[in-house]
């Protein structure tokens, strides 16, 4: 693991293994780079595989004006603090990024923000419209509980929610280290992403003019993006190309890495 300072002034807990084209993986709310554990092992043969920690999760700390009493981290402050990462890592190569879930709303602004840096864009489980206004207030809420009373309400609301039936029968460990990193996760980094969550825009208007090769990725079995709504992200982006991974979740990166990898292999070849 890596430590490195970006220019708003947050450190970044970074793996950097391998070498060859580079993989930029961008984890889910509320993880950390160890989501991307069966990738690392998997294509750091092929790719360089940067998995950072997003700023205030896992060991990354925060960026210097952020703001505790009120905090809230944009899907476009990530996506600006990954091009200020491959800065700081002198990277000028154009990349492959894959982001699940909050690392799906991240892509869609780096798109948009750092076009000129990518090669091939991959999205895994993730949606493109913005929170009903429900929604977003529920996110709003959560935010302010997880602030007075700490990480373990969101782990218990998204724990049934992230991996199949199957995963839960089949693959307890990995559930169970899924919610642990959930209740290690700060407080404060939970709630500032929430409350960017809640704000991120509609990007479906965005589909037709994304214009590199696109992967868009899902498991069988989730319930937060379902099949039916990422098979129309494809259909909406030019040069899509959409695989479902039969017996997942939401997680399908870490329910079945073989398949994940496979598929990321093929479209970072193509």
């Amino acid at each position: 693991m890596k430590q490195i300072s970006i220019a708003n002034g947050s450190v970044l807990n970074v793996h950097d293994e391998g070498r060859g084209p580079i993989l930029l993986l961008v984890h889910g709310f509320p993880l950390d780079h160890s989501m991307w554990d069966g990738q690392i092992a998997g294509l750091a043969d092929r790719f360089r595989v940067i998995a950072p920690d997003l700023s205030g999760f896992g060991r990354s700390t925060f960026r210097t004006d952020f703001d505790q009493q009120s905090p809230v981290t944009t899907m476009e402050t990530f996506a600006d603090e990954l091009a200020a990462l491959l800065d700081a890592l002198q990277v000028q190569q154009k990349i492959s990024l894959c982001g699940l879930s909050m690392g799906g709303y991240i892509a869609w602004q780096f798109w948009r923000r750092h076009r000129r840096r990518l090669d091939k864009l991959i999205v895994c489980d993730t949606r493109a419209v913005a929170d009903p206004p429900e929604v977003a207030r529920g996110r709003q809420l959560m935010a302010q509980r997880v602030l007075e009373e700490g990480a373990a309400p969101v782990a218990e609301t998204m724990r049934p929610k992230l991996f199949a039936d199957a995963t839960h029968n089949r693959s307890p460990a990995i559930v169970a280290q899924t919610v642990q990193v959930m209740l290690d996760t700060s407080p404060l980094a939970i709630a500032a992403a929430q409350n960017g969550m809640a704000q991120r825009p509609d990007v479906t208007s965005w589909l037709p003019q994304i214009d590199v090769p696109t992967l868009v990725l899902v498991g069988q079995s989730d319930v937060i993006s379902p099949v039916a709504e990422m098979r129309d992200i494809a259909a909406a982006i030019p040069r899509a190309a959409f695989v479902e991974i039969a017996g997942a979740g939401h997680m399908a990166p870490l329910e079945d890495p073989a398949a994940v990898n496979a598929a990321i292999a093929a479209h970072c070849a193509g």
